[in-house]
């Protein structure tokens, strides 16, 4: 796998910084802004689509807790393992969920975002691919789509094969058999393999946690699971070769912060992956002092846009070669700078 001479920017559910997430408005106000990819996560419907959302339950993205409608639906799941309360995708059907609309999912800390609340409906998976398709179109360049898959294990107790399901979406969308840049990725490694078992056309990232196991291997190998931190050693890494093209790893795996706070990277695992071949990404690079490691934060509270600069500054020094940012418009101007110029990356 090739790489790049500079990190290739991924609007985080769109451009969430200014709009609620995973929403028809925050999805073209990515592509306006520039960037390379959007991310769309994927969850299953009661009757077998897939649906843009960034988990299974949903009362807090959603208008559904005020629709008396869907009041008897409220229910206790344990997904992956923790006990969640509230409305969960899998009790609805696509056109249900499509009469709900989108709210922001931190409206303390995103109150220009929460602005839009209520005025957007659920988008399927469908909707995203042939938004960014035309995107392309119109903007005369490549846009890609970097899918994850969320929760696959937990729905196929439930009975459905979401391998199936996303490979046979993306091959009805046109986007499966290399017709636009396509990533898939997901914390768990096994569904990565069934994809790939069935012809899909991508860059396969497999993402790793800064702690615990991912739930596909729990599963099956109980205690016996690897971390994700055993995963991102050398030995782990030397195990992913001819897997999956690459991995994608919490931003603090990266800046290694100390009991206090302050950076102690970059780590050795952008060096340690690229050695083996692999591609690295990280997530999230935002803005607010709410997201930033201790060291970059400012006054002003949890909202307020802190030194975000001198942290994404460390994180593109350490050779990624993809980034998922929350403020669309600031990471195509950051990130997509020459990576090689040596000039100061400060937007000043």
């Amino acid at each position: 796998m090739s790489r790049r001479s500079r990190p290739l920017v991924i609007g985080h559910r769109g451009a969430p910084g200014y709009r609620p997430e995973h929403s028809r408005s925050s999805y073209d106000l990515a592509l306006a802004m520039g960037v390379d990819a959007v991310e769309p996560d994927v969850v299953v419907t009661r009757d077998g689509a897939l649906v843009v959302r960034h988990e299974n339950e949903i009362s807090g993205t959603t208008d559904v807790a005020d629709r008396p409608e869907f009041a008897d639906r409220r229910t206790r799941k344990r997904v992956d393992g923790e006990e969640l309360e509230g409305w969960f995708t899998e009790d609805f059907t696509a056109a249900e969920l499509q009469s709900l609309r989108c709210r922001e999912r931190i409206p303390g800390i995103r109150s220009t975002s929460a602005t839009f609340d209520d005025t957007q409906p659920v988008l399927l998976l469908r909707d995203v691919l042939d938004l960014v398709r035309r995107g392309s179109l119109e903007a005369g360049r490549e846009i890609g789509v970097v899918l994850e898959i969320k929760h696959p294990t937990y729905f196929a107790a439930l009975g459905w094969d979401v391998a199936r399901l996303v490979a046979d979406e993306l091959h009805a969308a046109g986007w499966g058999a290399g017709q636009l840049p396509l990533t898939i990725e997901s914390f768990e490694s096994t569904v990565l393999a069934d994809l790939r078992a069935r012809a899909v056309s991508a860059t396969y990232i497999y993402l790793l946690e800064a702690s615990g196991s991912p739930f596909d291997l729990v599963a099956a190998q109980g205690k016996a699971a690897p971390t994700y931190a055993q995963t991102a050693a050398p030995s782990g890494l030397d195990a992913l070769i001819g897997a999956v093209d690459g991995i994608s790893v919490d931003k603090r795996m990266i800046l290694a912060p100390d009991r206090l706070g302050r950076a102690t990277g970059p780590s050795p695992i952008v060096a340690d992956a690229h050695a083996r071949g692999l591609l690295v990404f990280t997530w999230t690079a935002r803005c607010e002092n709410a997201f930033l490691i201790p060291q970059f934060r400012t006054r002003g509270g949890k909202a307020a846009f802190g030194d975000w600069e001198g942290e994404w500054a460390l994180l593109a020094a350490s050779g990624i070669d993809g980034v998922f940012v929350d403020h669309a418009d600031l990471g195509v101007r950051f990130f997509g700078a020459d990576a090689d110029d040596g000039e100061d990356r400060r937007l000043g």
